[in-house]
């Protein structure tokens, strides 16, 4: 049953896309320019992809397609920003694996994880990494788990916050290899890679794209990455299933979203305009060279993957006892 915010919303644009024809509705878009919200600090891995789309877009459309940052609790508050604007495609959301994960981990969410935004795209997905300090004496994976059944709740870990993936990654390996870490929350990946600069954490299962330029730098060691695949772009770094942890396979995506009601037409211009952002040159060497892997889904395809992901972080969350505070 839809809520009566998202029924509003249908109505009045349905009202106003009655007044012309489907295709003048999606020529006549965009009139001004697109707001395009990120719900993390500035530095992190949804910037670092929607950067090169913002600029790639905003030469396509003929309209200035701005960042906006709105960060803070978990992703929500960019979130609820975008499911609670007017449905006119002026205004999109960057929206990674927590958004499926806050279903379960926050019970009193001020939106409807599903029925309150409209699907653009599945842009692209992305490895974690995990890394220590380069002056740490872990090299190894098997010498972090070491670590951690050596002195049991001793080490920490940084995460980009509650929920995030680099938060619930962590919890599951925990699960299954049986170590005890303990977690620290920080308002985005940004603040936890400064933390692991500082020494003042252990390690990150950080989204590969932030912590790259660290690593390319010799600032961190990478030791193992998520994906059931090594990365391109760090070949000689093992999975964690190379670890000696069989099955472990986790990595983030980040989807496009607009508020539901949004008119069809205005969403198929923006997923075909992204995509094709995306496919620049420039942009797509810009995204690559940061890790990321480019999808480029349907509306349809991204509304199946965050049911899809609501359904397998919900287990997760359960069994690992992770709250939001």
């Amino acid at each position: 049953m839809q809520t009566r915010r998202t029924f509003v919303k249908a109505v009045g644009a349905g009202a106003l896309a009655a007044h012309l024809p489907t295709g003048a509705f999606a020529q006549a878009y965009p009139a001004k320019p697109i707001r395009f919200i990120m719900p993390y600090p500035p530095g992190g891995s949804s910037e670092i992809l929607a950067r090169p789309i913002a600029n790639e877009l905003s030469k396509s459309i003929g309209q200035s397609v701005f960042i906006d940052y709105k960060p803070g609790a978990g992703s929500t508050i960019g979130a609820d920003i975008v499911a609670k604007s007017a449905p006119d495609g002026y205004n999109m959301v960057m929206l990674l694996t927590a958004h499926a994960v806050n279903a379960s981990l926050m019970p009193k969410l001020p939106y409807d994880t599903v029925k309150d935004f409209a699907s653009i795209t599945l842009a692209a997905t992305l490895p974690l990494v995990v890394v220590v300090n380069a002056q740490s004496p872990i090299k190894t994976l098997q010498d972090l788990i070491a670590a951690a059944r050596a002195n049991p709740g001793k080490l920490n870990y940084a995460s980009a916050g509650p929920g995030n993936t680099s938060h619930l990654a962590v919890e599951y390996f925990k699960s299954v290899v049986g170590v005890n870490l303990t977690h620290v929350p920080y308002k985005g990946s940004g603040p936890a890679i400064t933390a692991l600069l500082g020494r003042e954490v252990d390690c990150i299962f950080d989204s590969l794209s932030s912590s790259l330029p660290q690593i390319q730098g010799g600032k961190f060691r990478a030791i193992a990455v998520s994906t059931a695949k090594r990365s391109k772009v760090l070949p000689d770094v093992p999975t964690i299933q190379e670890g000696g942890i069989a099955g472990f396979d986790v990595s983030v995506w980040y989807g496009v979203f607009a508020a539901a009601g949004t008119p069809a037409p205005i969403l198929q211009k923006l997923n075909a305009e992204i995509i094709k952002a995306m496919r620049m040159p420039e942009a797509k060497e810009k995204i690559e060279a940061a890790g990321y892997d480019i999808v480029g889904s349907t509306p349809a395809e991204l509304d199946a993957h965050v049911k899809m992901e609501i359904t397998r972080w919900a287990k997760v969350v359960k069994d690992s006892g992770a709250t939001f505070n």
